[in-house]
């Protein structure tokens, strides 16, 4: 579903990610920590294909279309309305008009995008931005996502449909899997299947996240990157 073979890349002299190599299977979510500079955003564009590495290779099923990609960026133009914004996307990835709109009307209903649906994106909030900014990621129906700390910005009401909306995605039982990019350990390891921990561009620890607890994988994290 997912796939990286010996990833390197660099930015300059400044090594960003070493000899990474991994495979994630349809039905999972990996939850990806790691500190600031460890490689986490590169290589999700590496994976999104918005990156060439520099030596190996990396893959996503289905090709950039079945990707949905929530980074720091929200994508959205900000002289159009939420509502454009979504069907600019829709037409983009080739939805059809009446899926667009079905999808849409679903989209604003669970991330309550009712109130601004009809404002500029210029004038939103950044927690309203985040929100639009994940409805644009799932407007075309992707079998993956990859997700560069999507609760940025979030109040708990929003960050908590998120969450279902993850977890509602990786158990559709179609053959989708998620990568999500946090470095908020209790809600990573909650929607996880999969825990990564990547310091200094390596991917230190890969492995199932079976029974273990926030406070567990918290701190097999702080041992791995000390």
């Amino acid at each position: 579903m997912l796939w990286a073979e010996g990833v390197r890349h660099s930015f300059g002299a400044v090594p960003a990610l070493e000899d990474v190599t991994f495979t994630l299977p349809a039905g999972h979510t990996l939850a990806l920590f790691g500190p600031n500079g460890a490689g986490k955003t590169t290589l999700l564009k590496v994976l999104a294909g918005l990156i060439r590495p520099r030596a190996g290779r990396a893959g996503v099923a289905g090709g950039r279309g079945a990707i949905g990609w929530i980074g720091h960026q929200s994508l959205l133009y900000g002289q159009l309305t939420v509502r454009e914004n979504l069907r600019f996307w829709g037409a983009l990835y080739r939805v059809r008009p009446e899926v667009r709109e079905s999808r849409l009307a679903t989209l604003a209903g669970r991330l309550d995008l009712g109130p601004f649906l009809d404002r500029r994106v210029a004038t939103l909030s950044r927690g309203q931005g985040q929100r639009a900014a994940v409805a644009r990621a799932l407007i075309h129906d992707p079998t993956v996502l990859l997700l560069d700390e999507p609760f940025t910005g979030l109040d708990r009401v929003a960050a908590s449909e998120l969450s279902e909306l993850v977890r509602g995605f990786a158990g559709a039982g179609d053959g989708r899997a998620t990568i999500l990019v946090t470095h908020n350990v209790d809600e990573g390891t909650d929607l996880a299947t999969d825990i990564g921990i990547l310091k200094a561009g390596r991917l230190v620890e890969l492995a199932p996240r079976g029974t273990r607890t926030a406070r567990e994988v918290g701190e097999r994290y702080r041992r791995a990157v000390s």
